[in-house]
């Protein structure tokens, strides 16, 4: 309901911006909308083959991965801290490893098995929750951390960039790492303030003081270096993880007697299939936001949050990828239309400052309104509490993360 909103307000606010164009004399917008209207239709599908391809070999690798084990690996990492921060949940309950297994999946990019477990938790959850029309503790932590976004591996975005030409697609890796590590840390601090839980226990300050001294050191080793240095390390770094993630996988393929070549074409089809489903999605949204741009909606839209910046602050230029940022909460596949427009035509502007800023919103950031609605509705919670605003807050912070990391990077 709220895409199909959106859809219509786009194509609506440029018909009506192009009228008033057109009555002070532009004769031209209706023509040119239209040329933009069928322009976008072509470039989503260009840019959905070099999707194809990379979600077919990156789901193909996943694949090798979860089969190997890489969820089971990663559920042992981090059981003992979700113990702590879900007391309600008993600790044999069925609930915690599902829990587990959910945020594993989402780490590793493995959407398509993480939305069913994460359903399945959240069923769970609803047999130890005492107000079955409203959410438990629990619920509300386990949804806003996972509207957080905590991801490793952004698949779409780096296949996104690699089918628009993107001189490096992976040099996104390390700020979306930093800016989602922001936004899942202040949405479970805002849930712990509310619930009251103690995060000076000492489990939970070795999981979270290890990961936040890891962040924080990376940064302060990145502040004092030159640009060329950052993105060469930025590089380097990001493709010897992606990489080594690889052979990892490979190495638990191995260990459990897997035949990789076989698993990989399984993974590497549902992959294409990923893709060719995207395809539509990607056409509808980025024709009505290319109307939206072209009819000069997109252009007032800026210009006036340029302005409202503009009055405190001296650089304003992340304000060209805000919309990505505005979009994200609302409908995913909305943003990744922003964050493709706003790479400009044929993709030219997908390595500017806010290309990859944009880039780096999409994977920072989560689709709230919609995961919230999911989750919740599967299980029949109709008083969500303070759900939505810590989803937001979470994802607040991890835009403001993001372009804050995007100056250090790329400033």
């Amino acid at each position: 309901m709220v895409l199909n909103f959106i859809w219509i307000g786009f194509f609506l606010v440029a018909f009506l911006v192009a009228l008033i164009r057109t009555i002070m004399g532009d004769a031209d917008v209706f023509s040119e909308v239209v040329n933009k209207i069928f322009s976008q239709a072509s470039f989503a599908f260009e840019l959905s083959i070099g999707l194809a391809g990379m979600m077919a070999l990156w789901l193909g690798i996943l694949r090798i991965g979860e089969k190997g084990g890489a969820i089971k690996v990663l559920s042992k990492m981090v059981s003992p801290l979700f113990s702590k921060l879900f007391p309600e949940v008993p600790k044999d309950h069925p609930a915690q490893g599902a829990m587990v297994m959910n945020f594993s999946a989402n780490m590793l990019g493995l959407d398509n098995a993480a939305t069913p477990i994460g359903l399945k938790a959240m069923d769970q959850l609803q047999e130890v929750n005492p107000k079955k029309d409203t959410a438990s503790n629990a619920q509300i932590l386990f949804l806003v951390l996972n509207t957080s976004g905590l991801t490793l591996i952004p698949t779409t975005i780096i296949a996104l960039r690699l089918g628009a030409h993107a001189d490096n697609p992976t040099d996104i890796f390390i700020p979306i790492l930093i800016a989602t590590f922001f936004s899942s840390l202040a949405g479970l601090i805002f849930v712990a303030i509310m619930q009251k839980i103690n995060l000076f226990q000492k489990t939970v300050l070795l999981y979270l003081g290890t990961a936040t001294a890891g962040i924080a050191g990376l940064i302060w080793f990145l502040s004092d270096k030159p640009k060329y240095f950052i993105e060469h390390f930025s590089a380097i770094a990001s493709g010897s993880i992606i990489f080594g993630l690889i052979i990892g996988f490979f190495i638990l393929g191995i260990r459990k007697r897997l035949n990789l070549y076989e698993e990989f074409i399984e993974g590497a089809k549902e992959g294409f299939q990923v893709a060719i489903k995207i395809i539509p999605f990607l056409v509808a949204m980025l024709c009505a936001i290319g109307a939206f741009t072209e009819s000069g909606a997109m252009a007032f839209l800026l210009n006036g949050l340029e302005t409202l910046f503009g009055l405190f602050m001296g650089d304003t230029r992340f304000v060209d990828a805000l919309p990505t940022a505005m979009m994200k909460p609302l409908s995913g596949g909305g943003a990744r239309a922003m964050m493709v427009e706003s790479w400009g035509e044929k993709g030219v502007l997908v390595d500017s400052f806010s290309g990859k800023l944009a880039a780096t919103f999409q994977g920072s950031t989560e689709t709230t309104f919609y995961v919230l609605a999911v989750y919740f509705g599967s299980v029949g919670i109709k008083n969500t509490r303070y759900a939505v605003v810590a989803g937001l807050f979470a994802d607040l912070v991890g835009v403001i993360a993001a372009i804050i990391v995007a100056y250090l990077f790329w400033g």
